[in-house]
């Protein structure tokens, strides 16, 4: 009896090793298919989508076929966001540069400054997760992500800090990198949101069935392909 469940154990082990490892390989192919920068924002929404897949129990995902799908179906919709949210980081950075070359500055520059940085973080951490559960116009969805990552802080910085966590022991153990950094850092950033997301749900006693939530949260209507939609 011992000596099946530690069988049994080590084989969901290895196999969780291998899902792991394989998109996170794929992770690598296809940012590289997309010559990095055309690739890496598509390829980045695909593993949360697949991650997704297997929080929600769908554990026998094929992940080869399942990768190649997703990727070219987002591959616009992903570039777009992680575009936008790159300028935009860029621009944040250069402002910083001007207000450290500037020197002495009002504290309610410096103010303003860190409150839009809290804004862009929130903004980098939600609108991945909902392009991987919702579909929706990508303002509504950067708009959410600053109502949702306000309003749930602590989301916010736990995903940060994993996230963080993830790349502090990837950098320190460099053999992490090629196969397990992205998508451990996906699966992770994924099971937090969608813990999130199934709260939201339960608040109208309809778990994944969500046609809308309180007025302080986001509105939803579920969509055809049986995703929800923002609205």
């Amino acid at each position: 009896m011992n000596g099946q469940y530690i069988v049994t154990t080590l084989e969901k082990i290895f196999t969780w090793i291998t899902r792991l490892a394989a998109i996170n390989l794929l992770w690598v192919w296809y940012t590289m298919m997309g010559l990095i920068a055309g690739g890496i924002f598509p390829a980045t929404l695909t593993v949360l989508k697949i991650c997704r897949k297997w929080i929600m129990g769908e554990k026998e995902v094929p992940i080869w076929s399942t990768f190649k799908e997703e990727y070219r179906r987002d591959f616009g919709q992903a570039n777009l966001a992680g575009w936008t949210l790159t300028l935009a980081g860029m621009i944040l950075y250069f402002n910083y540069l001007a207000i450290k070359s500037i020197g002495d500055m009002s504290i309610v520059v410096h103010v303003a400054f860190y409150l839009l940085i809290l804004f862009y973080l929130n903004l980098v951490v939600w609108s991945f997760p909902q392009l991987a559960h919702y579909e929706g116009k990508l303002a509504q969805l950067f708009k959410n992500a600053v109502i949702l990552g306000f309003g749930r802080f602590h989301y916010t910085v736990g995903i940060t800090a994993y996230v963080f966590i993830v790349l502090y022991f990837s950098l320190k153990f460099p053999g992490l990198l090629p196969f397990f950094t992205v998508s451990l850092a996906g699966l992770g950033w994924a099971w937090l949101s969608m813990n999130l997301f199934k709260k939201l749900d339960v608040k109208t006693n309809q778990p994944l069935l969500l046609e809308r939530v309180n007025k302080n949260d986001f509105e939803y209507q579920q969509s055809k392909n049986g995703d929800r939609q923002v609205v």
